[in-house]
């Protein structure tokens, strides 16, 4: 590790360094070889590190944000789309290479700033000229089909070796990992490896069987990261009419607007009880990743069943007086391992949105939460 973390200290100058020449100054080789050393990238250091984390969601993109990939043996990508599609720059860069391969068939190579270069082979057309400065997620060429299948045939190269796409972006979610990267020089080769390894909460929270604790004793959920999309209020607009706890120990908070209003899902999610239960009147359990439950009850009415996928914001159920209740109201609950804890760890009830928090879930099913 202390190895490790002398390369880093060496390398970290050079992530910031732009390894993208003009049009001029790319050589005749460069233009002509996908496969080939990029100058100037291990002058000083046979080590680099590259920060994703501290990307912008602005500074990168899916070459085919709707395709469907699979990773071939050679480290290169099978993107399979419709025909006609958009073929997408991942990274602000300088195109390298623009022409006819007799593998690849038009290909396109970009030098990107952070000392990587990815490959687009496979195209119908290509919209972009060598030396032509391009931006994360511009179009730059046409998606092509062979053999009846239409796919872009894509490849991440550092040095030009081509590095297991897998390592950067996840090809289930399409999402740039949260990460650091160190890139080691060896001969000829380059040796890519993970040095700050954080769970990615986007991939994680689309396989809600995930056991993100496979590889430690906690897991650390920043809400301040969590997309729109993925979370919302459960009934917009309401006020606590009984927080959780206190004297009578209440299980979970009631949020109270007016009669039939709509609750929503607070997170995707999928429905394990949908049906009258005791007290709770009409109540529905959502299963979400991180081995997280949300409970909603007295609903006059359900609008959801069990095995229905639900997303975030989705409506599930309206407010009512089912069970034991004497007036209009939800009732939420949330848990962890089976355990009740604070809706207010998750939740700014005052202001409707998450708490500006991280999360600190515990295999043992321990929570805390501790403000960013």
């Amino acid at each position: 590790m202390r190895l490790r973390e002398a390369l880093l200290i060496i390398s970290s100058a050079f992530t910031l360094t732009a390894f993208c020449p003009v049009k001029d100054k790319f050589t005749a080789a460069e233009q002509q070889q996908i496969s080939i050393a990029t100058p100037g990238l291990f002058d000083h250091s046979d080590a680099i590190n590259i920060d994703f984390s501290a990307m912008k969601p602005s500074e990168y993109s899916f070459p085919l944000p709707v395709g469907k990939c699979t990773v071939r043996k050679n480290n290169s990508m099978e993107i399979t789309t419709t025909e006609g599609d958009a073929v997408k720059c991942m990274f602000d860069g300088t195109v390298r290479l623009s022409r006819k391969h007799h593998e690849l068939g038009y290909v396109i190579v970009v030098r990107h700033r952070n000392g990587l270069e990815t490959v687009y082979g496979n195209n119908a057309q290509n919209l972009v000229e060598v030396g032509q400065s391009v931006k994360a997620g511009q179009t730059i060429a046409i998606v092509g089909t062979n053999n009846g299948v239409t796919y872009c045939d894509f490849s991440i190269m550092v040095n030009g070796c081509r590095i297991n796409p897998g390592t950067i972006i996840s090809t289930k979610t399409h999402k740039l990992r949260s990460q650091t990267v160190l890139c080691e020089r060896k001969g000829s080769l380059v040796n890519v490896s993970v040095v700050d390894d954080r769970p990615d909460i986007e991939e994680s929270a689309d396989d809600i069987d995930a056991d993100v604790f496979e590889k430690s004793e906690t897991f650390k959920l920043n809400l301040t990261k969590m997309e729109n999309e993925r979370w919302a209020y459960p009934l917009p607009g309401a006020k606590v009419i009984s927080p959780y706890g206190g004297k009578r120990r209440h299980a979970g908070v009631d949020l109270k607007t007016k009669p039939n209003d709509e609750i929503v899902a607070a997170f995707d999610g999928v429905v394990t009880r949908s049906s009258p239960y005791f007290g709770y009147g009409n109540c529905i359990v959502l299963k979400h990743a991180y081995s997280l439950e949300t409970l909603y009850s007295h609903q006059s009415k359900n609008l959801v069943k069990v095995g229905d996928k639900v997303k975030a914001g989705q409506v599930i159920g309206l407010t009512g007086r089912t069970g034991r209740a004497t007036t209009e109201h939800l009732h939420f609950e949330t848990h962890f391992k089976g355990r009740r804890f604070n809706p207010n760890l998750l939740f700014d009830h005052t202001n409707k949105k998450l708490q500006q928090a991280t999360i600190t879930l515990k295999k043992n099913g321990g929570i805390s939460s501790s403000k960013n």
